[in-house]
């Protein structure tokens, strides 16, 4: 070391390094996103669950329903009930008959002669159900002894409560509900993945571009490597179908024309998802961001669109959300088919949303879409 100078500072050097490390993390867009972001919205939706544990019980009144006495309050009180207000009976009736509903109570106050309160309570419920009416039941006995016993020195009190009347319906499976879902959630990233590295290497290559200089048109480049990827797509969608209804009874309630009207709800969803792919493909400038695009739109959707879990865990201004994104609406259409046996035209609404989002996205896809 030469007189007069400093000495090799290997604090200093740690320092530097550290410091520049750390401007790396950042400089990383996806470190951001993936550690700080993703686990944030996480722990907000998660958080947006029911609060509480147990048995939960979701019981829809009768329209005649005695709701402003006693009893009426007591069953507020047991734990894990929510009361379910429907407008349309028929709505009503699917929930019931997919075990969404734990029962349909009907409340009739009466008074005697003198004056005393009777009250009658009948329960409508289906097999369903059965994971929750028969603890349910007795949960209403204990209303019925706390009612009694608290107004004994007002009045005697009399309540009814007939034996739960229990219909027997086609049995709503796990399966029929998760199917569906792992349907769209699959085609979601795999379509996503494939169509945006697909066309981004083949910009990146100029394979695009020496196919825009030749005499075959914009158009039948873009459908050519669109229809690759919809056939195997469709393949993945044809496996999991038939593995699931010969392997673990998934409902195809009309049979085979259920399973091709899936697989046209399917087709819809993969031209929507194309789109997206293209957009992702087009307005990056390193493959490594693709990943990040895919994940910022199809993680939300994932959570929110019925994939795993029923959209009713949410509060109510999350479920209205829900209710626009795309994969909800396909995962609800692929369930109504599949299930409840409806046809492809009765799922009007969904395609109706589904037409605009593909509107909306292939409309930014023309303005963005890159050759080069």
């Amino acid at each position: 070391m030469r007189t007069g100078q400093k000495p090799y500072s290997q604090t200093r050097a740690l320092w530097a390094i550290t410091r520049a490390s750390f401007k790396a993390i950042f400089a990383n867009p996806s470190a951001i996103i993936f550690s700080i972001l993703f686990p944030i919205i996480f722990v907000l939706i998660f958080g947006a669950f029911s609060s509480g544990g147990g048995v939960s019980y979701r019981i829809a009144l009768t329209k005649e329903a005695d709701t402003t006495d006693f009893f009426y309050k007591g069953l507020l009180k047991i734990p894990g009930v929510k009361i379910v207000t429907y407008t349309d009976p028929a709505a009503l009736r699917k929930d019931l008959i997919k075990g969404k509903l734990t029962a349909v109570l009907d409340i009739v106050k009466s008074t005697d002669s003198i004056g005393k309160p009777h009250y009658k309570v009948s329960i409508q419920s289906t097999t369903a159900s059965s994971n929750t009416i028969y603890s349910f039941v007795p949960a209403l006995d204990l209303v019925k002894l706390q009612l009694e016993k608290a107004l004994n020195d007002q009045h005697e009190t009399f309540v009814e409560i007939e034996e739960p009347q229990i219909e027997v319906v086609r049995k709503y499976r796990p399966i029929d509900f998760i199917l569906p879902g792992q349907l769209g959630f699959s085609i979601l990233f795999s379509t996503l993945f494939g169509i945006a590295f697909t066309f981004f290497n083949l910009r990146e290559q100029l394979v695009l571009k020496r196919f825009y200089a030749s005499p075959v048109k914009k158009i039948n480049i873009l459908i050519g490597v669109g229809l690759s990827r919809l056939f195997f797509q469709l393949l993945s969608v044809v496996v999991l179908l038939l593995f699931g209804h010969y392997a673990m009874n998934f409902t195809l309630q009309n049979g085979v024309f259920t399973f091709f009207e899936l697989l046209l709800i399917t087709i819809l969803m993969l031209f929507l998802l194309m789109g997206v792919g293209l957009i992702f493909s087009s307005i990056v400038k390193s493959d490594t961001s693709i990943p990040l695009l895919i994940n910022l739109f199809g993680f939300p959707q994932m959570m929110l669109s019925g994939t795993f879990f029923p959209i009713e865990v949410f509060p109510k201004w999350l479920q209205e959300v829900c209710r626009v994104l795309p994969l909800t609406q396909y995962n609800d259409a692929a369930r109504k088919i599949s299930f409840e046996g409806l046809s492809i035209l009765d799922c009007w609404r969904e395609i109706g949303i589904l037409g605009i989002w593909m509107a909306i996205i292939y409309f930014i896809a023309v303005k963005v879409l890159k050759w080069e």
